[in-house]
């Protein structure tokens, strides 16, 4: 039954939700919620536990731009407490006489009020001279019972052994010494016993978080896969705000978000982690953050995307190369909360190289493209601004021409995701395609003049191609040692001076060794 007015139940109550707090305590805003929760219970006034009191009141979302279509946080952390208070009631409260639940639908608690069951007699061995009674009789049953047991259990350990020296003097009596001499050779060389995960994922592995339905295709080729080896948190989908710097908006429909994890099953080796994210609207607080941990040590602390990528409604995207599973066999993600729920939209798991990170090569087209070594390069991302052109006109000097069947041109940038312990080497391609006489017949020096900077960083300035190379030829700038931002990023801005800047290629190579 649910609690009532009078006083020592109300005690009974005000207890329980005290102890519940204390279970929590490592959960601040599963606390906060509680409090809340107990608070306006407890003085009548249910009537205000709806979803725009608890994100405005409890988690700091601002009361005049809190919009409950695009911010789940009410019923995330309200799911996560109703599994938090299962749990709590399946272990450490499961005796408790008065029980807290939050049922679904609804963020108004119940207070259950249980009856203590009757104990159970001790089962007693039955009088040697007094007639058996109903217990006793089923104490002389626990009795045999265990008995038996004992006795099958040492015959069985008996047998073993029994068994081990027959086979042990069956050896001796066939091979001698000799057979001694092998079986204490297998002995000292067998192999420290490795532990691994059942089922392996297959890798690539490429996750949609909180996505549950059929395998889709991103722009590249590649395959991205319904939500997999996590538990805990919540998931949400995102309104059709346009997503920008990715061109792979799939990846960025939905999130898992609230306290969760992921125990990814994978074969020893060398693996390179990318965790995507966007935000879809900002908040009073001056932070929403949270920290991500792999195998039980945080990569990631005061993590706040909007900061991280700029801006909101813009995508994000971390990599942490030499990532390996446990001993245990499982790669270990943590997503947890500090000033803000944790949110992720995708992650992938990539075959790694050991301490240097996969190559990054980008065409400045829609689709992807195989150099002649076998190189495959990306489909244009990462960008903000800027338009895509499609060229049809052959360039020379180069042993892939399709590499420059296209263009980015205009006043752009690119935020190229790293892992940001290393330093790159970054190679852009250009070609002139529209300046010229054997382009389009017009102009010549001083038609197209802009700059290059990384991370604020000049690498080219007062860059004119057609005065390096004239119209239709390819021309390649290589800059070395360029250092990421804090954020992972190699941030770049093409600036026009005359006219528009423009790039048809970019790969940025690790140069760790």
């Amino acid at each position: 039954m649910t609690g009532n007015n009078s006083l020592p139940s109300r005690e009974a109550e005000r207890a329980e939700l005290d102890a519940v707090v204390e279970a929590l305590v490592k959960l601040p805003r599963l606390v906060r919620l509680v409090r809340c929760l107990g608070e306006k219970y407890f003085l009548g006034q249910t009537d205000q536990l709806h979803e725009y009191n608890i994100a405005t009141e409890v988690f700091g979302r601002s009361k005049s731009l809190f919009d409950p279509g695009e911010d789940a946080i009410a019923r995330v952390e309200a799911h996560r407490l109703r599994k938090k208070l299962k749990e709590y009631y399946e272990t450490a409260g499961k005796n408790h006489a008065v029980q807290i639940s939050l049922p679904p639908g609804t963020y108004v608690p119940v207070f259950t009020h249980r009856t203590p069951a009757e104990p159970e007699p001790l089962p007693m061995l039955p009088s040697l001279t007094a007639p058996a009674s109903a217990a006793e009789s089923r104490g002389k049953g626990l009795f045999f019972k265990i008995k038996h047991y004992t006795w099958a259990y040492t015959l069985l350990a008996a047998s073993i052994v029994l068994v081990a020296v027959g086979i042990y003097m069956e050896a001796h009596s066939r091979g001698g010494s000799k057979a001694a001499m092998v079986g204490a050779s297998a002995v000292q060389s067998s192999p420290t016993p490795q532990y691994g995960a059942p089922n392996t994922a297959t890798v690539p592995l490429r996750l949609i978080a909180g996505y549950e339905g059929k395998p889709q295709m991103d722009s590249a080729g590649a395959i991205w896969e319904a939500d997999r080896y996590f538990h805990d948190g919540g998931t949400w989908q995102r309104g059709a705000n346009p997503v920008a710097r990715t061109s792979d908006p799939l990846l960025f429909e939905r999130w898992r978000t609230g306290d969760f994890f992921y125990d990814i099953p994978l074969q020893p080796g060398v693996y390179e982690l990318h965790l995507y994210f966007v935000t879809a609207s900002t908040t009073d607080d001056a932070y929403s953050t949270f920290s991500v941990g792999i195998n039980y040590k945080f990569v990631l602390t005061g993590f706040d995307i909007n900061s991280d990528a700029l801006g909101e409604n813009i995508a994000d995207e971390r990599v942490i190369r030499d990532v390996s599973p446990g001993q245990d066999g499982y790669l270990h993600i943590g997503f947890t909360s500090e000033r803000g729920a944790p949110a992720l939209n995708a992650l992938a798991v990539l075959p790694g190289i050991p301490h240097k990170q996969l190559p990054v090569r980008l065409v400045m087209q829609k689709t992807p493209f195989t150099d002649h070594n076998g190189q495959l390069w990306h489909p244009d991302n990462y960008f903000m601004n800027g338009r895509l052109s499609t060229q049809r006109q052959p360039t020379a000097d180069s042993p892939d021409p399709d590499l420059f069947a296209g263009e980015r041109y205009g006043h752009f940038t690119y935020a190229i995701p790293v892992d940001s312990r290393d330093r790159y080497t970054l190679v852009l391609h250009f070609a002139e395609f529209y300046f010229g006489p054997h382009a389009s017949g017009l102009g010549g020096n001083g038609s197209r003049v802009f700059r290059v900077m990384c991370n604020g960083v000049l690498l080219l300035d007062d860059f004119d191609i057609y005065k390096e190379a004239g119209s239709l030829h390819v021309l390649t700038k290589t800059f070395t040692h360029l250092k990421p931002t804090a954020q992972g990023k190699l941030n770049l801005t093409f600036e026009p001076i005359e006219n528009n800047a423009t790039v048809s290629g970019i790969e940025v190579l690790d140069e760790s060794e």
